[in-house]
């Protein structure tokens, strides 16, 4: 694999979190002027190509891909639209973890599942369902996620407490095997799915 899909590929799985150019390095082997050239060259080639509607965006010393903003009428009908109402059981099961865990970092989500949630956040986030609560204050600022007053009305909820008590093994102060702990809490939240059907 070239360089260049190396570091295309990296920000892809990154998601709405970014990467560092450090982190490029430490996970190529590459140089630091080889990345900055294939960072520019990844940003020339999404920018000439109208077909893409990807771009690179940089913050500071972090790199991420984001849609075009022409792309963003389609990207707001397609999750306003009642065609994508049904939340995939990846969605339910993100959405339970940071229903519950809230204040949540992606990062956290992903240890709990035992999978990248990168993406799977990014959707939550533009249905609305959940919301960038701020940042925390440690290496890399992490983004930290909660649910949404929307969220509660989606659900037919009145406040958080509402929500079916947790299992045992999924308490906050426990910790779970990876891979293993996003069933727990989707576990504890299928029963207010199953009582919100019920009353509908």
């Amino acid at each position: 694999m070239s360089p260049l899909a190396q570091i295309e590929s990296l920000l892809f799985v990154s998601g709405d979190e970014g990467i560092t150019v450090a982190d490029l390095a430490a996970a190529t082997g590459l140089l630091r002027p080889a990345i900055l050239a294939s960072l520019e060259r990844l940003a020339e080639k999404y920018a000439a190509d109208t077909d893409s509607a990807l771009e690179l965006m940089v913050n500071d010393t972090t790199y991420r891909l984001v849609t075009k903003a022409a792309a963003g009428e389609v990207i707001k009908h397609y999750f306003e639209n009642p065609l994508s109402t049904n939340l995939s059981p990846a969605s339910l099961e993100v959405l339970a973890i940071i229903a519950y865990r809230q204040p949540i970092t992606r990062i956290e989500i992903d240890e709990i599942r035992g999978v990248q949630s990168s993406s799977t956040v990014q959707k939550l986030v533009l249905r609305r369902l959940i919301e960038d609560a701020g940042r925390l204050d440690e290496p890399g600022r992490p983004k930290v996620y909660r649910t949404s007053a929307y969220f509660l009305d989606y659900f037919g909820l009145t406040t958080l407490d509402e929500l079916p008590p947790l299992p045992a093994a999924a308490t906050p102060g426990d910790t779970t095997d990876e891979g293993d702990g996003g069933d727990l809490f989707l576990q504890a939240f299928n029963q207010q799915l199953n009582q919100s059907g019920d009353e509908s």
